[in-house]
């Protein structure tokens, strides 16, 4: 079975991309269940000060980029998209390295891909399951709330960073941040450019939280994302919906037979 999933990742011209930050607890495992199903793994190693780069040396069949400071979820993000595009990719499945996410649930993004080529594609997590934050359940309603707003689109999980890019597609977009709020980022403005967004649901894991390593910093990056979301409510309202009305109206025009 992994063989055909492995002959499907080659096929679709699928990556995996694996940004980390200080997660060497969890690397080693999240690489090993990846690496069932592909070795098309690109991992940019996000500045890690922990013994991150020596696990990454036990895996030398992977992709890999290494950054000597932290720069950023989203800096590693986009940094994983150009050297997955010089490789010769057209998607990539980001992942996060701390083992929120299941690699069995690598495939459900194939099976969507396979029904809509080059669409973005957003895990869905259960958010009321037992052992979510309560911080994580409030962040993801709110990041509903605002995403719908901004685009139109009513999606159950816009934080989820189990996801997959439409490389091709987002190589038109020129981006500009480069921390967590990028994720919000790259969904709001695909969603301006016509990219078709959908889902999949995943499966999470949250360890207690005794034992969890966060690298979102509460008021900092909440700070980010609340402007990030104000520009972009701006744009929505002094662009994007006028925009949309005038091509709607212009379409309608130009539909119309005229009577002889």
């Amino acid at each position: 079975m992994t063989s055909i999933i492995q002959e499907r990742f080659k096929r679709l011209k699928v990556c995996v991309l694996l940004p980390t930050f200080n997660n060497a607890g969890t690397l080693e495992k999240v690489l090993t269940d990846i690496l069932h199903y592909t070795d098309q793994v690109i991992v940019v190693n996000d500045g890690s000060t922990d013994r991150t780069g020596d696990i990454l040396k036990t895996f030398p069949q992977l992709g890999l980029i290494s950054f000597s400071k932290n720069k950023g979820k989203g800096w590693a993000l986009r940094c994983g998209f150009k050297k997955a595009l010089e490789s010769g990719f057209d998607y990539a499945i980001s992942i996060d390295s701390d083992g929120q996410h299941f690699a069995e649930d690598l495939p459900k993004f194939l099976i969507k891909l396979e029904e809509t080529p080059n669409v973005l594609i957003i895990g869905a997590r259960n958010m009321g399951q037992a052992g979510i934050p309560g911080k994580s359940s409030f962040g993801n309603a709110f990041s509903n709330f605002w995403f719908r707003l901004e685009t139109g689109y009513k999606m159950d999980d816009t934080q989820c960073g189990y996801r997959l890019y439409p490389l091709r597609a987002l190589q038109k977009i020129r981006f500009f941040t480069s921390r967590f709020e990028f994720e919000i980022e790259v969904i709001v403005r695909a969603a301006w450019k016509g990219i078709a967004i959908d889902s999949v649901p995943v499966r999470i894991f949250y360890e207690e939280k005794a034992k969890r390593v966060s690298h979102f910093r509460p008021f900092q990056d909440f700070a980010r994302i609340s402007i990030l979301n104000t520009v972009f409510v701006v744009i929505t309202l002094l662009y994007i919906k006028p925009r949309v009305f005038f091509r709607n109206l212009f379409r309608i025009e130009h539909s119309v037979t005229p009577l002889s």
